[in-house]
């Protein structure tokens, strides 16, 4: 179902909004530490149930070990519709090993030619998004 003239904005269920964010590759993370909120872009792969990362020593990842409650958004469109999907969830600094030979392996090179050494995966605890009709505002009167 897409979203028309006469009904503009779809809420999508969570099946769509996640089939949504894994064909995406840029999106934001909003972090916030003493009541200062700071949103980041960041390059990522949604993968098994998880949003991948990596970054580098900065205030982003300062700001992920003091508090680990995240929302990441991404978005899109197409000449008819655009849409939106937030992630509320948790991240977590994937520790050397394993996971961050695989994380490495699926996360595809960053758009920033800087080292990025951190693999950071999101847990989602909710997943929500909105589909909107693209076209003109209709007549205010």
């Amino acid at each position: 179902m897409m979203p028309d003239q006469e009904h503009p904005v779809l809420e999508l269920d969570s099946t769509d909004s996640w089939n949504l964010l894994a064909g995406s590759e840029l999106g934001r993370i909003a972090v916030s530490v003493g009541d200062v909120p700071e949103i980041f872009p960041i390059n990522y792969l949604a993968h098994e149930g998880v949003v991948l990362f990596c970054t580098a020593e900065g205030s982003k990842l300062v700001n992920l070990t003091i508090n680990r409650h995240v929302a990441f958004e991404t978005d899109g469109f197409t000449e008819d519709f655009a849409w939106s999907v937030i992630v509320h969830g948790t991240a977590e600094i994937l520790p050397n090993g394993a996971q961050t030979e695989a994380a490495e392996k699926l996360l595809q090179h960053s758009w920033i030619p800087t080292v990025k050494y951190v693999f950071v995966a999101i847990t989602p605890e909710q997943v929500t998004g909105r589909r909107f009709a693209r076209g003109p505002a209709p007549d205010r009167w």
